[in-house]
């Protein structure tokens, strides 16, 4: 790899930059491709894209017989829960296991202690600043579940200013329709209303606290592999 190209991926790698790497097979030239950030059309980026979603690299074979090989450099995945409670300690879990750094934000000691939440990282903050410590971007999903407007608003005004891929909010219907006018008094709209899951989770009938964050972990899952604005994140 060319000293200038190892540089910039250098610098994108600490920037937290999502790109693949193309070499061709056959000359050893590379290039970096940033598939999150140019609309499909083209064959080579439309390829980068695939492995990058499915955080996969390998060869590919384009029209003209070429093979290409694409490195995958994605950042961590990342989950930030806000709110304690019970649904997040299987979300928690779960999240580690698919391979997520998970953070929960609650300035109630009494819920976000590490004996609720082994091996995670709390931060004790008000859910705004805890946005801020945390550092969101392009790899994190954030998940809201205390239902007080308190704690849940503050963290989603930060977040919806922000370019995280998934954010889902606990609660009904109802609950939810209030919390876009709530967010609509704050200044946001259509655009970014349509980025919110809420209610959270997949419909699949979910009751229990287990269930309940099974159906996040899906749709969050769902978010990460077909991102459903296609035009800035992929074609399949």
């Amino acid at each position: 790899m060319k000293t200038e190209l190892l540089d910039q991926l250098l610098r994108d790698r600490a920037a937290k930059r999502q790109v693949v790497v193309a070499t061709d097979m056959a000359s050893g030239d590379g290039q970096l491709l940033y598939p999150g950030e140019t609309p499909p059309g083209d064959e080579l980026t439309d390829a980068a894209r695939r492995v990058m979603l499915a955080d996969k690299s390998g060869i590919v074979e384009l029209a003209d017989g070429s093979k290409v090989f694409l490195h995958v450099h994605n950042p961590p995945l990342r989950m930030l829960i806000v709110g304690a409670v019970h649904i997040a300690q299987p979300l928690s879990q779960m999240a580690v296991l698919a391979g997520y750094d998970v953070a929960i934000v609650d300035p109630r000691r009494e819920f976000a202690s590490p004996d609720r939440f082994p091996g995670v990282t709390i931060i004790d903050a008000w859910p705004d600043d805890g946005v801020d410590q945390f550092v969101p971007d392009r790899r994190t999903a954030i998940v809201t579940l205390t239902h007080d407007p308190k704690l849940d608003d503050p963290a989603l005004i930060k977040v919806l200013r922000s370019d995280v891929f998934y954010i889902g909010c606990l609660g009904s219907n109802r609950t939810h329709g209030k919390r876009l006018e709530r967010l609509a008094s704050e200044g946001f709209g259509e655009t970014e209303f349509n980025r919110i899951h809420g209610p959270v989770g997949l419909d699949i009938g979910a009751k229990s606290p287990a269930e309940i964050a099974v159906s996040i972990m899906g749709e969050i899952t769902e978010a990460l592999r077909r991102p459903r604005i296609i035009e800035s994140k992929a074609a399949e």
